[in-house]
Parts: C-alpha cells; structure tokens; sequence
C-alpha cells in the first residue's frame, strides 16, 4: 500500500495501478472513493472483498461525460435532464445498463448508476484509463463515512488494507452529504438517497381511518417494491404514541402478502413476520444506540430486507449510514383535527 499526496499524484501511475487490477482510493467532492476498473472482474472481486459485500450488490461508476456514461447506459429524456442540470456533480443517476462493466457491477435487473465527478482528478483518471472506475464510498459497509483518510484505515482490518495498492490523500474533505441517488428507469424518477442536492420536498396525504393509513403504506411498498432485489427497504417510523406507527407497519405487511398478526414490538423490541420478510423493531425502550448490534439491523440490511422501525427520530444518528446500503423512506405521522384524521408525511430526507 502506498501513500502519496493529491499535489505529487500523478495521473500515469494511478492509471498504472488500475491497469493492474489495483485497488485505488481517490477524492472526490463528497467522500473519498474506492476504485477499480469497472470492466475488469478480477479487480471488482478485489472490491468486493475489501468492501466485505456480497457479489450481486451492485456498483456505481464514474465516467467523464455524457458522451462516455451513452457507452454503457441507455439515457432517456428523464436522465438527460439531470445530466444537464446536475451534472458533473454529486448526483448519481442509474439507468439501464448495456452489459459492458464486469459482472457484479450493474443490478441484478441490469441497472447501472452512473457518476460524472465535479473533480478533475478523478475525470483525468478516468479519461487516461479509457474505462470507468468504480464510485463507492471507500469505507467499509456500515462503517464510518470516509472524510480523511484515517476514517478508512483505522476502521477496517488489517487483511483489508493489504488489499489496497494506491491511496491518494487529499487531507481532510469538507463533512459533505454522498451523492443524490436517483433512478431514472420508471415513469417518474424516484430518489433512492437524498444527498447535498434537493429534488423534492416531503409528500403529504390526510387519511381519515386505520385502513386508509395502512392503503399508504401499500402504496409506498408499490412504489419501491422495485428496488428491493438490489436494496433494503427501512421504513423509518415517526410519530407520537398512538398515532398510528403500528397500523402503518400493518399496512406493509399486507402489501407483502404476509398472513400474521403485526402486533407493537415496544416490549420485545423486535418482531419478524412472514417468515423473515418483513422485519418491525421498535427502539423506544432503547438504552443506547450500542443495543442495536443485538437486534442485528445491519445483518438485514446486507440480506436486503423490509424493515420497519418505530420511533425511529431517537435513533437518527444509527439511521443515516443505513442511507449508504438501503432505500430509507421517513415517515411521519401526525395527529389531525378529527378524531381519527392522520397527517401523513414521508421523503427520502435523513429524519
């Protein structure tokens, strides 16, 4: 593993590295990254090991231009849009892929985010090298989000370091949010991670009776049940006592097509129903945010479950790094005038 500063690094040797199948971390305007050649399956195997993520999870790219991101995704009018508004910049925009990254690389659907860095370093990288490189947080999964280069190698093992061959430092980055994610695949682009830029501001619906909450719920699920094969799903709960935080977990459970009792987990903390398809955890009688090892949520993330999480505000902190694996839909559910009248809110913002 060798080290060397951004003003000593040279593009030749970087590209060198990648040629090799190396494993390169680089700067970017968010975090830092970890890179491979995105077409070799050696390197992304390599990947996959350090990251410690199972082979099917995809990876995201980095490529210079619109002109470059056309080799390896189809864009249409939605994606267009965002390239000329957004883009470069920290937005990741995930359309049908075209099948030329290594495997392993794009969704189990065929999907493909594509990433054009406002950071000339790694646009010069990737023009020299002719081929994209991976954009992943360099980071272990669900370890800290990686802001100097510390915050990578005093968090992961010492068989994952020897598994890096270039790390270039940039000193310490600014606490910036990771990329926007947004798929562009359906009808409407739909936000999977809402990061420094903005696409939209929260929903909201009134509902008028417990069945009409648990209908949002369902069609929330509808929403992103597509997204599931490549992603967890958290549904993160806010709302006083009684407002009905349970009903909407009830809700989801149906839209799964699960048959048992949703029940309040407030004293066992965590219930799973259909057999492992949807999980409900209720952190109110949370000691600390340590207590959530023992529930094993970031075990559900890696198996890409439903998860449902009560009073989920208490806990934000442990929330926001679940945005870097998982689709994490806040809800907030409110009190209306009537007796029975609900103020649903729900976004992709971090609570």
């Amino acid at each position: 593993m060798k080290i060397i500063k951004t003003k000593d690094a040279s593009v030749d040797e970087i590209v060198t590295v990648l040629k090799k199948g190396g494993l390169v971390i680089y700067p970017t305007e968010t975090v830092y990254g970890v890179g491979v050649d995105a077409t070799n399956s050696d390197a992304i195997k390599k990947l996959n090991l350090y990251k410690k993520r199972p082979f099917g999870k995809p990876y995201s790219i980095a490529v210079s231009d619109e002109k470059m991101a056309k080799r390896y995704v189809f864009i249409n009018e939605t994606a267009k849009n965002l390239y000329k508004n957004f883009l470069p910049g920290p937005m990741t925009v995930i359309s049908k892929g075209k099948g030329r990254v290594a495997k392993g690389v794009e969704s189990e659907d065929g999907t493909l985010g594509i990433r054009i860095p406002n950071y000339v370093l790694v646009v010069d990288i990737v023009k020299k090298l002719g081929s994209p490189i991976t954009a992943t947080s360099a980071n272990a999964s669900y370890k800290k989000r990686p802001y100097k280069i510390t915050d990578i190698l005093d968090n992961i093992s010492a068989n994952q370091k020897k598994l890096l061959d270039l790390i270039i430092d940039a000193g310490t980055l600014p606490p910036r949010e990771p990329s926007t994610v947004v798929d562009t695949t359906s009808e409407d682009n739909i936000v999977l991670r809402q990061g420094d830029i903005k696409l939209k501001s929260r929903n909201q619906v009134r509902t008028f009776s417990p069945e009409a909450t648990q209908n949002i719920a369902k069609e929330l699920w509808q929403k992103y049940e597509k997204h599931h094969k490549n992603r967890a799903i958290v549904f993160a709960l806010k709302g006083k006592m009684g407002t009905g935080k349970t009903v909407f977990t009830k809700g989801l459970a149906k839209a799964l097509g699960i048959k048992d009792i949703v029940t309040s987990p407030t004293y066992n903390l965590e219930q799973d129903y259909g057999n492992g398809k949807l999980h409900h955890i209720d952190v109110w009688r949370l000691r600390s945010v340590a207590e959530l090892r023992d529930l094993e949520i970031d075990k559900y993330i890696r198996q890409k479950s439903v998860i449902a999480i009560e009073w989920a505000d208490k806990i934000t902190d442990a929330v926001r790094p679940m945005h870097e694996d998982a689709v994490v839909l806040w809800v907030e559910i409110l009190y209306g005038i009537k007796n029975e009248e609900r103020i649903i809110y729900w976004g992709i913002e971090k609570g």
